[in-house]
């Protein structure tokens, strides 16, 4: 083909292929290629509806070209409405679900066939869709956002294969209602900005002594309060207090193109949230890394914190614990495959975190695992926390903590060593040590460590009390 002969055009692109495809090849060949054929052809007879036209189909994957992104979204979204119809009537492992994936691009034609990074890049967003999910680039999101009935979630910039630059990658709620939940009418997301120009998400809710919660790595303050790893964390702690928590810089919905990210902006953040709500006196929950800046607020602070909550926390991050160095090494490693693999649809990427983070989850609580970490923050961002996570270091600070101190660790922590909050009790001067019976670095809501931890924290800082009078 000539350069004369080159013809190109801008298209909506919608790649689909099916989820788990060689698993149901294998346990049945016949009947896997009877359900393909059939659900292809339930496609091209809404791509056909929708005025888009079928370019390929080969195997398990299906690619469309459309005149309106419009069109190719709410093509795709009654795909899966349909689909999961039908696979309502198999057993659950033969279901056949689909990924799809959306863009807005330039494409090269050549008779029926279409090609380029607009094509590719369909192609990638599929791959980063759950099954029976959807996944469109910011291109196509800008097209559609306030034009068809549907939810979206923003998953930040996402580094694909053989595509230079990030693309901007959002997921479709087909169904909002299923996302939504009763639990954040109450709510208040706010924002403020640190003296560096970062503006921080925080968000208030219930009534009563006020409790902050430091940010988290794993954070967004809309989907942690329907995430089942993470939900019940707030509906409780929120019941007898006015709670405060916030997303930190670089993750949820606060800013994640930031200059600086270090202990001490950490450290300023809190500051910068802790003023914009205008709190005077408060308990201070830290959790894991949080941990560290609730301990270095607290000494440069003792007359902010009445009481100190410190769970799954430690002293020196894992570059300051004099580890052997091929330890060492391994860690880095990591830093390297989150930045390699950090919220894609991979198994074995996603089995190395979730057997960290909660080993004991449920199915259900692992997807919404892998769905917080492609949410939360970008691939590049995750890597550089988890490099500066390692450089933590208050130890020397711990005989400074001058306020009642509540220290919880689970026995059998994978992520954060049993040990480094006996350290912490041992050190911080009066602290109590409450050991949980759990595997899971994030306690979960369905095992007997959770109910412990909730007694012994409202104990610890008087809301049963105080909730008793008030009664």
């Amino acid at each position: 083909m000539t350069t004369q002969e080159v013809k190109r055009k801008l298209a909506a692109i919608l790649s689909a292929d099916v989820k788990g495809y060689s698993r149901l090849m294998g346990e049945d060949e016949k009947g896997t290629v009877h359900t393909l054929n059939a659900y292809k052809e339930v496609m091209a007879g809404l791509i056909q509806n929708y005025h888009g036209r079928v370019v390929d189909a080969p195997g398990d994957n299906v690619l469309a070209e459309f005149a309106s992104v419009v069109d190719a979204v709410e093509c795709a979204a009654e795909i899966q409405k349909e689909l999961k119809t039908r696979n309502a009537a198999l057993t659950e492992n033969r279901r056949m679900e689909f990924r799809i994936g959306i863009n807005l691009g330039d494409v090269i034609e050549e008779g029926e066939q279409i090609y380029g990074d607009g094509v590719n890049i369909a192609a990638r967003l599929e791959g980063l869709a759950d099954a029976g999910g959807i996944c469109i680039s910011g291109t196509a999101f800008d097209q559609v956002e306030n034009k068809l009935g549907l939810g979206y979630e923003y998953l930040g910039e996402q580094t694909v294969k053989n595509i230079a630059k990030p693309v901007r990658v959002y997921r479709i709620l087909v169904d909002p209602v299923t996302f939504a939940s009763t639990d954040i009418i109450d709510q208040h997301i706010r924002f403020c900005t640190t003296s560096d120009g970062v503006r921080l998400a925080y968000s208030t809710v219930g009534e009563g002594p006020p409790l902050v919660k430091l940010a988290n790595w794993l954070s967004h303050l809309e989907f942690c309060w329907v995430s089942p790893v993470w939900r019940h964390w707030g509906r409780e702690l929120s019941k007898y207090n006015f709670f405060v928590t916030y997303d930190g810089r670089g993750t949820g919905l606060s800013d994640w193109k930031v200059e600086s990210i270090s202990p001490e902006t950490w450290v300023h953040d809190l500051e910068t949230v802790v003023d914009s709500v205008g709190l005077k006196r408060f308990s201070l929950l830290g959790i894991s890394q949080g941990g560290a800046t609730a301990i270095e607020y607290t000494a440069r602070h003792p007359e902010k914190v009445s009481h100190l909550i410190l769970y799954g926390a430690f002293a020196r991050g894992w570059a300051k614990t004099g580890l052997p160095q091929k330890k060492i090494e391994e860690l880095q490693t990591l830093a390297k495959l989150t930045e390699i693999g950090w919220g894609r649809d991979n198994p074995a990427y996603r089995q190395i975190f979730t057997s960290m983070f909660v080993p004991e989850a449920t199915t259900e609580q692992m997807h919404s695992f892998n769905d917080l970490q492609r949410m939360s923050t970008s691939p590049q961002l995750a890597a550089k926390f988890w490099i500066e996570f390692g450089n933590l270091d208050v130890l020397d600070l711990l005989p400074r903590v001058t306020v009642p101190t509540l220290v919880l660790h689970s026995r059998h922590d994978a992520m954060v060593p049993f040990q480094f909050g006996r350290q912490l009790a041992a050190s911080i001067p009066g602290a109590r040590f409450v050991p949980l019976e759990s595997k899971n670095h994030i306690l979960l809501e369905n095992e007997a460590a959770w109910p412990r931890f909730l007694a012994e924290t409202h104990r610890f800082i008087g809301v049963e009390e105080s909730h008793q009078t008030r009664q």
